[in-house]
């Protein structure tokens, strides 16, 4: 059985995403207030809370799609949307980023044509190739994409977001909608990810229970960080037997501090 939590052995790499005071508004609503939190290299952090905490605007601020953010926000050592960052990240959004009237194979070429315009035909063919083994989809190459199942869809995305060789991968709500059989067989190639290639994957959910399979954990609520731990620390710290029952607890213990703040007042 796969161990989750172990992760690779070695000496602790530099962080691969570091924020301090990190803050978005929109309008007159703060959607992320004054985060600070690191996401390990060579790790596969979650991000987990409920639906409207602002996972996403977390998400598109550290590969730059997010407009008016504030504080200071470092990703793989540069500042979050630096040039050179372009080929070295790779994001799948919530909902599928696909063309329907190309097969999976036409997606694939188009996108790492655009991705590196200089590889040769052949490197980009070869990449291809690589990324629909890891999704296993190379059966569905030359079906169109409109006609794939929702989880085949999503399957393409994420080989998209493969191409490349990415060091670090930010997968928002990858698995929403999927049948079991293949949440299972994504976290395992997360996982295979990160023990074969060393990528650093950040992996956004409102399921705790994938929370376990994590090695580490980002714990958000109304715009901001509960917690930032592994999940067997977190629930020694609050004392609980699932990652839930603790996200639960710090809830509370948050809301119980905000009144105690405001009747000080």
């Amino acid at each position: 059985m796969m161990n989750y939590l172990s992760g690779p052995t070695g000496p602790t790499p530099p962080d691969a995403v570091r924020a301090d005071g990190l803050t978005v508004v929109r309008g007159s609503r703060t959607v992320l207030s004054d985060l600070a939190f690191t996401v390990a290299r060579g790790r596969i952090t979650g991000l987990l809370g409920p639906s409207g905490c602002g996972k996403s605007t977390l998400i598109r601020s550290i590969v730059a799609t997010q407009a008016k953010v504030t504080g200071t926000l470092d990703v793989l050592g540069r500042p979050a949307g630096h040039p050179t960052l372009r080929s070295r990240i790779g994001y799948v959004t919530q909902a599928p980023s696909v063309y329907d009237d190309l097969t999976v194979r036409q997606n694939l070429d188009y996108f790492a044509s655009i991705l590196d315009p200089g590889r040769t035909r052949a490197d980009r063919r070869d990449d291809v190739a690589r990324v629909l083994t890891d999704v296993a989809l190379t059966g569905h190459a030359e079906a169109l994409a409109g006609n794939l199942s929702g989880g085949q869809r999503s399957r393409v995305s994420l080989a998209v977001a493969l191409l490349g060789a990415p060091e670090l991968l930010v997968l928002d709500e990858p698995t929403v909608g999927l049948d079991p059989v293949l949440r299972r067989d994504l976290w395992n190639l997360f996982h295979a990810l990160v023990a074969d290639r060393g990528v650093t994957l950040l992996v956004s959910s409102h399921v705790m229970d994938e929370a376990e399979r994590c090695h580490r954990l980002l714990l958000m609520r109304d715009g901001r960080i509960l917690a930032e731990d592994t999940p067997d620390a977190l629930r020694t710290r609050t004392g609980t037997d699932t990652v839930e029952a603790a996200f639960l607890r710090l809830v509370d213990q948050a809301a119980a501090a905000d009144r105690t703040e405001e009747t000080t007042r």
